[in-house]
């Protein structure tokens, strides 16, 4: 049975239109165990968002944007010193030393971060804090699809704007699609595009969007890109809420490590449904790993360098095949394979041990391709000639 929602939170929802019926939905979503209750009922489970990759038998694995390899090293090292003392909720200030590490690396102040298992949980939240039946949810088409459905299930509008002629989020059509939305999404890279949204368009978004609504940047891939971000924005007073996670270019996927940036009343009103508990449910190996981690910046570069050397060779033999390719600056690339549908290919793909990502419903004939190791992308050419021979 879900936990009751507080007095302040009811009534906060039904000020924003929502029915009583949906109460008790949310508090089971936000409740103990809110992404076991999710996944167990229907409705958007955290990981599930991104689709992880449905063939983990395949010798080669660039269908999910997960890093071809684990952990960096001093992850590594701090995240298997600790498990010996993982009797203890927190041994020492476990928490206290991510968010630090956080704050000198984005020069945030130490009250506008919070750290989550993931970053699925804190987009899903966003939609639920931020959007109502009045004010809905506005997205890019295609990008990352956890928060539309989060939306769908919400029962509150979602208006999907396609990308612009470049790829990137077309934040005025955006903010015509719904002048009055709750929330504004900006995934940048884009996924599955790998394309960036410029910062001053980002600015033009927050600076036109309705008071009171939210602009949620999503920063997944950012270190795979090496552009300026967004953090900033959220030390300036704005409706903005910066989201990381280390699922990519960290190779911390299976660990569900992630953190927000925001003005400390909206990380507040995130956690209000749950008393805050879910930003400190953190497991002890994944807090040492992320803490060590961030910091590494040389480490970061080299694995940057490795995922453009390898995606360089990927797209060169695309090129010298005729195939069209959207230009991309993260560890993914979606080629356009013109008269063929992009399941095919992906069963085709199958066919030769490799698992390539999947399409999306605006563009049925494009499929998305993750980056992986250099050999990993050796045999995804070498199994490209086969099929297209």
């Amino acid at each position: 049975m879900a936990p009751p929602l507080d007095a302040e939170t009811t009534d906060d929802l039904l000020r924003r239109g929502f029915s009583r019926r949906r109460l008790m939905a949310i508090a089971t979503v936000f409740g103990a165990g809110a992404g076991l209750a999710v996944a167990t009922r229907g409705t958007p489970a955290w990981a599930s968002g991104g689709h992880p990759d449905p063939a983990p038998s395949a010798k080669v694995r660039i269908g999910a944007n997960e890093c071809w390899t684990g952990p960096l090293a001093p992850g590594q090292a701090a995240a298997a010193a600790i498990i010996a003392s993982s009797n203890r909720y927190s041994p020492h200030d476990e928490r206290g030393d991510f968010v630090r590490a956080v704050m000198s690396v984005e020069g945030v102040p130490e009250d506008h971060v919070a750290a989550w298992p993931g970053s699925s949980d804190p987009l899903s939240r966003c939609v639920v804090t931020f959007c109502s039946p009045t004010r809905g949810l506005v997205t890019a088409d295609p990008t990352f699809e956890l928060a539309g459905r989060t939306a769908e299930w919400l029962k509150v509008p979602v208006a999907r704007v396609p990308l612009t002629k470049d790829y990137t989020h077309d934040v005025k059509a955006m903010l015509a699609a719904n002048p009055n939305a709750g929330l504004y999404y900006i995934c940048t890279p884009n996924n599955p595009t790998g394309t960036v949204t410029p910062l001053a368009d980002i600015e033009w978004l927050v600076a036109n969007k309705p008071e009171g609504s939210i602009v949620l940047v999503d920063e997944a891939y950012t270190h795979f890109a090496h552009v300026p971000t967004a953090s900033y924005m959220a030390t300036a007073g704005k409706d903005v809420v910066v989201m990381r996670t280390f699922s990519k270019i960290f190779g911390m996927a299976g660990m569900r490590m992630g953190y927000t940036m925001a003005r400390p009343d909206l990380l507040a009103r995130m956690m209000r449904y749950d008393g805050g508990m879910q930003s400190f449910a953190l497991p002890l190996p994944s807090l040492a790993c992320a803490t060590a981690s961030l910091t590494a910046a040389d480490l970061i570069a080299a694995r940057r360098g490795e995922m453009q050397a390898a995606r360089g060779v990927a797209l060169d033999h695309l090129k010298k095949r005729g195939l069209s390719v959207i230009p991309t600056e993260a560890n993914m690339f979606m080629i356009d394979w013109k008269t063929r549908p992009a399941s095919a290919m992906q069963t085709a793909f199958r066919g030769q041990s490799i698992e390539i990502g999947r399409s999306w419903p605006i563009w049925p004939t494009i499929s998305r391709v993750t980056v992986g190791s250099m050999a990993e992308m050796e045999a995804f050419c070498t199994a490209l000639d086969k099929i297209m021979a």
